[in-house]
C-alpha cells in the first residue's frame, strides 16, 4: 500500500468558498487552527498597514513571527533542493510550508489543502513556519 494515500487530506480551513488565490489564509487557519475569517481579517490589518497585500511574503512573514512563529529555511541559494513535500522529509507537528507560489499547512506529515500540491513528493520546500511546543 502507497504511503500517499495518507500524506494528503483535503482541508479548506472551514471556508467554503475557498478558491484559488487564499493559500496563505487557508494554510494559516488550519495550521492555527483558528477561523478562517479570524485569520483572513488579521492578515488584512497587517497588510493596510504595510500597505501591500494579504498575500504578500513581507505580510505573511511579519503576521506569523507576531505570533510566535519561527520561520526555518531549508534552502539557500544555490544550495539545490535538500527537502521535499513528504512526509519522511518534514518535522511533526504543525508547521506552514513554503513552495513555490504556495503555502501549505502539514500536520504530523500529512498535507492539508484543497488539492495534493506535492507534485509526486518531489516539490522543494523553500522553508517552513513552525512554533515551539511550550
Amino acid at each position: 500500500m502507497s504511503t500517499q494515500l495518507y500524506s494528503y487530506k483535503f482541508n479548506n480551513g472551514g471556508w467554503k468558498g475557498a478558491k484559488r488565490g487564499d493559500c496563505v489564509a487557508r494554510a494559516i487557519s488550519i495550521a492555527t487552527q483558528k477561523p478562517y475569517d479570524e485569520t483572513f481579517n488579521g492578515l488584512l490589518i497587517w497588510a493596510r498597514e504595510a500597505k501591500d497585500l494579504p498575500n504578500s511574503k513581507k505580510v505573511y512573514m511579519a503576521f506569523l513571527h507576531a505570533h510566535g512563529w519561527k520561520w526555518k529555511p531549508t534552502m539557500t541559494i544555490g544550495s539545490g533542493c535538500k527537502v521535499h513535500l513528504k512526509t519522511s522529509e518534514l518535522p511533526k507537528g504543525r508547521i506552514i510550508c513554503r513552495v513555490s507560489k504556495h503555502l501549505v499547512a502539514v500536520i504530523d506529515g500529512v498535507i492539508h489543502d484543497t488539492y495534493n500540491p506535492s507534485r509526486d513528493e518531489t516539490r522543494c520546500v523553500y522553508g517552513y513556519f513552525y512554533k515551539e511546543e511550550k
